[in-house]
């Protein structure tokens, strides 16, 4: 009989196709993002947030009649219930953000049964109240782990200014409305990432939603994957002058370490969000809101990055300018992880609803480098 052949393992399935799907697109040699075949700067510039999910969720752009409503029901289901505040309450207020998200969001799913994923009304009204209530969350647990009182959500604001009100209980200005409602646009989705494949593979079990994106959440926040834009302000802080650079970039590269924020796994190219936000980097700094030091070091590590590295084809990524205008427009650091979620759990969400119409449970196999036929030793016979 013939000895069956077990193809060679690809590490970490890069390049492998694992499903196909219509939700974005990416030419990593050109630098292109699109959503539905929309450039992300065009939805950048002329759309917003809610507009975009719509489009990644239900394929096409709403028209007038249809965002009204999207919106509203967005709107109306951005509270939490009682007990769910409570049980942030009770949360170790040492905790991550991005672990405070996850449980929370695990948890809704027992108020908000879903269990009947085929069903379009469930699976409506999950969608509407995941993209809905992760901003209050956020909010909440950030507010309560700093022993304040959580805000209520206000129905007359937009998407984001609702949510800068309920962290800081004040109206943002519109430059940071629009910076804010840009970055969820941005982050919205990425083709088939690790939180992406996450999300698939678990709806692909037909598990109910606040389970699916609790799994991608739990994937996101690795320092590999959405907590780069954390540590990029890290690196920033530890480099300290913009003399300090190019020698630091040097030993990182003597060690083969990763540098924060420098590399995408799918660019060969500038990443095409980052080259969005360096729009509003610019604009923050002539408003004298980002520090002076803080933009000599990171021009001057973008500068020597590109020098020393653009032959390997590894370029600042979105995590490196994130980083740095969310720190200008006055969000901490610990915050930049949970806003890259709410972005993107529009993203899990198109996809967990593509993935259900032609459904298959992931059954991924292995190459086994173990021994085998070996006997059991009794425990008194053992070295």
């Amino acid at each position: 009989m013939d000895e069956k052949i077990i193809p060679d393992v690809v590490p970490g399935l890069e390049g492998i196709p694992a499903a196909e799907s219509a939700v974005s697109y990416i030419d990593g040699d050109a630098g292109r993002l699109e959503y539905r075949g929309i450039s992300i700067e065009a939805l950048s510039e002329h759309s917003t947030f809610l507009e975009t999910a719509h489009l990644l969720v239900f394929g096409k752009l709403p028209n007038e009649a249809e965002f009204a409503k999207w919106t509203s029901d967005i709107t109306m289901h951005t509270r939490l219930k009682f007990k769910i505040l409570r049980m942030i309450e009770y949360l170790p207020e040492n905790g991550h953000p991005m672990h405070y998200l996850q449980a929370v969001t695990s948890a809704m799913g027992m108020y908000y049964p879903a269990r009947d994923t085929l069903d379009p009304d469930i699976r409506y009204w999950s969608v509407v109240r995941l993209i809905a209530k992760l901003p209050t969350v956020v909010a909440a647990c950030h507010r309560l782990r700093h022993g304040d009182a959580p805000i209520q959500p206000r129905n007359d604001l937009s998407f984001p200014a609702n949510f800068y009100y309920m962290l800081f209980e004040t109206e943002p200005d519109e430059l940071i409305e629009k910076i804010l409602d840009v970055m969820f646009i941005l982050h919205a989705d990425h083709t088939m990432n690790a939180s992406t494949f996450s999300a698939r593979v678990v709806g692909s079990t037909l598990a109910d939603p606040y389970t699916i994106v609790s799994a991608a959440i739990g994937t996101l926040s690795g320092p590999l994957h959405g907590g780069a834009n954390e540590e990029v302000m890290r690196m920033i802080d530890e480099i300290g002058s913009a003399e300090a650079v190019r020698p630091y970039i040097q030993g990182k590269i003597e060690r083969k370490e990763k540098i924060m924020g420098i590399g995408h796994r799918v660019y060969k190219t500038d990443d095409p969000r980052g080259l969005v936000l360096k729009k509003y980097i610019q604009e923050l700094a002539e408003l004298g809101a980002i520090e002076q030091k803080t933009l000599d070091i990171s021009r001057e590590i973008e500068l020597v990055a590109k020098e020393m590295l653009a032959g390997k084809n590894l370029y600042p990524n979105i995590d490196f300018y994130s980083g740095i205008v969310f720190g200008a427009i006055g969000l901490p650091p610990e915050l930049y992880t949970p806003i890259f979620a709410m972005g993107r759990v529009t993203g899990w969400l198109a996809h967990w609803t593509e993935q259900l119409k032609t459904n298959r449970i992931y059954r991924p196999t292995q190459k086994y480098t173990g021994r085998r036929n070996e006997p059991y030793i009794p425990m008194d016979k053992r070295g």
